[in-house]
């Protein structure tokens, strides 16, 4: 089964670490995966996309075509990528930063989650806490082993907190433990 998901956002929000990390996981969980990524030419504050196309069988096209999953978050991102999504598809957005009007939509705390916890910069990580919990479109431990092997070491441990904090969000039993 192909699953198309689609993250974007404003850049320095770590829409593109979340796309690798995401297809890290996949990977690991043993299922076929490919990321691309696209962002403006601002380092902070422009557009960024990132696309992570996973599936159990060959990937023959990379890129997104009509998204399973859209997660948008900026009020930009959300306009532009809306239409982009299939039938029945799911639309997350941060609910600090986009005004969504419509009830199917998961609107989730991402960045008031992550301001809880000290520092914006992981609210990519509750992010995919909560995507991982509430798709179950990679193994929640496939998540937690790529966060340990691939963000900065200094930030670890507040990774794997944001990661789950996210978990718990979905309002799913999650059996995540930490090590």
């Amino acid at each position: 089964m192909r699953t198309e998901i689609r993250i974007a956002g404003f850049g320095g929000q770590g829409v593109v670490l979340a796309g690798r990390l995401l297809g890290e996981a996949a990977i690991l969980a043993g299922k076929r995966a490919v990321q691309t990524q696209s962002y403006g030419p601002e380092s902070r504050g422009g557009a960024a996309r990132s696309e992570v196309v996973v599936s159990d069988q060959d990937i023959d096209y990379p890129k997104v075509i009509k998204a399973d999953i859209l997660v948008a978050l900026s009020q930009p991102a959300f306009v532009k990528y809306r239409a982009a999504v299939k039938e029945g598809g799911k639309i997350i957005v941060d609910a600090d930063l986009v005004e969504a009007d419509d009830a199917e939509i998961s609107s989730v705390p991402f960045a008031k989650t992550a301001d809880s916890l000290g520092k914006r910069m992981v609210a990519n990580s509750v992010m995919l806490g909560y995507l991982v919990a509430s798709t179950g479109v990679i193994p929640t431990e496939s998540m937690e082993v790529t966060i340990r092997e691939k963000v900065p070491e200094h930030t670890i441990e507040l990774n794997l907190k944001a990661f789950r904090r996210g978990l718990g969000l979905s309002g799913k039993e999650v059996d995540c433990e930490p090590r």
